[in-house]
């Protein structure tokens, strides 16, 4: 994983036999509790292996199911664990990435490919967030890259991938672009409307 190679981690689950789901599966869970690397390998690994449809399934539920070991282990230890497991330094700056986009931080962040997914359930886990409010933004916010990644990686190989990956990740910016205008749009309104109440 720690060279980005696809082919790599496929033959490694490949390698499992008919236990390769749940491999895959465990896999998933393990790169998203304790190991800050990219998930997308391992979606991309299971569109190529299961087909797409499938593959899609199994990274989507995967990665979930990830998410909320993270929530809960960061909610049940405390700081000091999720500290441990990720790094003083990034939970701070999700911290900072929590206070200041609020409710749509979840969604942005599953949106970006390169924000760590492990990190960000961590600190939704250390906040006063309910479980399902996390629940529902990360499926939500989760469930169009792994589709994205799933059908790309059931169609392509090698290094077009990589090209294939930039362009997502350009398409993510944009969409964080938008989220953003949408944001500051909101808090202009609001801080509008409180100005006119105390007129």
């Amino acid at each position: 994983m720690k060279s980005l190679n696809v082919d790599a981690v496929k033959a490694y689950i490949l390698s499992f036999g008919i236990w390769a789901p749940i491999v895959s599966f465990l896999l998933m869970i393990f790169q998203s509790v304790a190991a800050p690397l990219p998930a997308f390998l391992i979606t991309f690994s299971n569109a190529a292996l299961f087909g797409w449809v499938k593959g899609a399934l199994l990274s989507w539920f995967s990665a979930m199911a990830g998410a909320v070991l993270c929530f809960y282990i960061a909610k049940f230890f405390g700081r000091d664990v999720a500290e441990k497991l990720t790094s003083k330094y990034a939970l701070e700056s999700v911290d900072v990435f929590f206070d200041k986009y609020g409710k749509y931080a979840i969604l942005i962040a599953r949106l970006l490919p390169f924000v760590s997914f492990d990190i960000v359930s961590y600190a939704a886990g250390l906040t006063s967030m309910s479980f399902w409010s996390f629940f529902w933004a990360t499926g939500i916010g989760q469930l169009p890259a792994t589709l994205v990644y799933s059908y790309i990686g059931d169609m392509l190989v090698g290094d077009v991938k990589m090209v294939v990956f930039g362009l997502l990740m350009l398409f993510s910016v944009s969409v964080l672009m938008f989220l953003l205008k949408k944001m500051w749009n909101d808090k202009n309104k609001l801080a509008l409307l409180n100005k006119e109440d105390m007129i």
